[in-house]
């Protein structure tokens, strides 16, 4: 008689589930136990993508430097509602593109994120770093959202500033990528819609916005990237126009989403760990470590998926054709045979190769613009707060793609301007 017994359920099965980050944050306790007993993990769904967990720092270096052998083309682990979606001709999205046409869609981009290029950015940054941070001595009898007063205004007026977007639009393009990268968090849909729904909802009112500012921007081109990108070429060839307008989507996703959820994350962190807010507040030459600090401590991006396009090995484990790797970034950039001391929040780190904008041929393309804005917004900041509280719930994205804070309630006493 065949035993009724069940099989125990997947220990590791919250690693990909939206409502736990949302409940829980970061499960470090997990990743923790998996670094050390298995630290590539076959883990078992019923619904959406059966996929490897990868935590270490390692082996998940070793994956983005093999973009041949894992493919970026579905870069996320897939809920059942992506598995079952229908096939449909996308437009190529550079975080779906594989070798060689990846690194020639980058190099039309990265010629104007070079460390060079974005030091000219600098003034540009300051002032809207001062007056946002004005907007922080208007609430400070009363405290504030963090988020929606400090955090989230910078990186949106920079992504938008650089893509050439009028500042009356900025507001609007902050709601899309809310919808775009946040789509699994109910808050950010409209009534009766689903993840996809709001998602493909967003893009297509992304790409109607951009598709005009793309026809305005070749009837009048300015210094910018949407002029940049509607004139490109790749191999003698235009750009096709949806190609375009992913590309500029992308851009506004990636040039909010990371930054200001290290913004925010940064000063959670900062507050939970008061020691090291005096420490660079009484040394501002801690500043750039403590901005490392924040990026490998935070790790605004949960996880990134690859499939594999062959049969290969990865750390003693047989990878299968077309298997899924999910890989955990928070996770190696707690690993301990990179830091020591890898669960404490140090600002001065001397050592810190954390991989929160990723490893190889994907590294983030707007890494030295994000670090800029970092580096701007705490060095205003942190000089000035005499005190700082958090005074409600922390509000967490619903979301295993993006770490995010959706709301930090805070009061604070700030110092005089000197």
């Amino acid at each position: 008689m065949a035993s009724t017994q069940q099989q125990p359920a997947e220990p590791y099965g919250h690693l990909v589930d939206p409502d736990y980050y949302q409940r829980s944050g970061y499960p470090h306790e997990s990743w923790r136990e998996l670094r050390t007993e298995r630290p590539i993990h076959f883990i078992e769904r019923e619904q959406g993508d059966s996929y490897w967990a990868i935590t270490k720092h390692a082996d998940i270096t070793a994956i983005g430097r093999q973009p041949e052998i894992f493919s970026s083309r579905m870069p996320v682990v897939r809920d059942q509602e992506l598995v079952d979606a229908p096939s449909i001709d996308l437009p190529q999205a550079i975080i779906t593109l594989d070798p060689p046409i990846h690194a020639k869609y980058r190099e039309l981009v990265s010629k104007r994120m070079t460390p060079r290029k974005v030091a000219k950015l600098h003034d540009d940054i300051e002032k809207i770093a001062i007056r946002i941070l004005k907007d922080l001595e208007e609430h400070e009898d009363a405290g504030c959202d963090f988020v929606d007063t400090v955090a989230a205004p910078l990186p949106i007026a920079v992504i938008a500033y650089l893509l050439g977007v009028p500042a009356d639009d900025w507001r609007q393009l902050y709601k899309w990528t809310n919808e775009s990268a946040g789509s699994s968090d109910p808050e950010n849909r409209r009534d009766g819609e689903s993840s996809r729904d709001t998602m493909q909802r967003a893009a297509h009112e992304q790409f109607r916005y951009f598709a005009e500012l793309r026809e305005e921007r070749l009837a009048n081109p300015q210094d910018d990237l949407v002029t940049l990108l509607a004139n490109a070429n790749v191999d003698g060839e235009p750009l096709p126009v949806m190609d375009v307008l992913a590309f500029y989507q992308i851009l506004l996703a990636a040039g909010n989403e990371t930054t200001r959820n290290a913004t925010s994350g940064g000063l959670l962190a900062l507050i939970e760990h008061p020691e090291e807010m005096a420490k660079v507040q009484a040394d501002p030459s801690l500043l750039g470590s403590t901005v490392e600090e924040i990026l490998r401590w935070t790790s605004p991006v949960i996880h990134f998926a690859r499939t594999a396009t062959r049969d290969s090995e990865l750390g003693g484990h047989e990878i299968r054709k077309g298997e899924v790797v999910g890989m955990f970034y928070p996770s190696a950039n707690r690993d301990e045979d990179v830091w020591e001391d890898p669960e404490r929040f140090r600002v001065d780190r001397k050592r810190n190769p954390h991989i929160a904008f990723g490893v190889g041929e994907h590294y983030c393309l707007g890494a030295h613009v994000a670090r800029l804005e970092l580096n701007v917004i705490f060095r205003h900041l942190l000089p000035r707060l005499a005190e700082v509280e958090i005074t409600g719930p922390v509000d967490r994205l619903r979301s295993n793609l993006i770490g995010g804070v959706k709301r930090l309630p805070i009061r604070y006493r700030l110092k005089p301007v000197a």
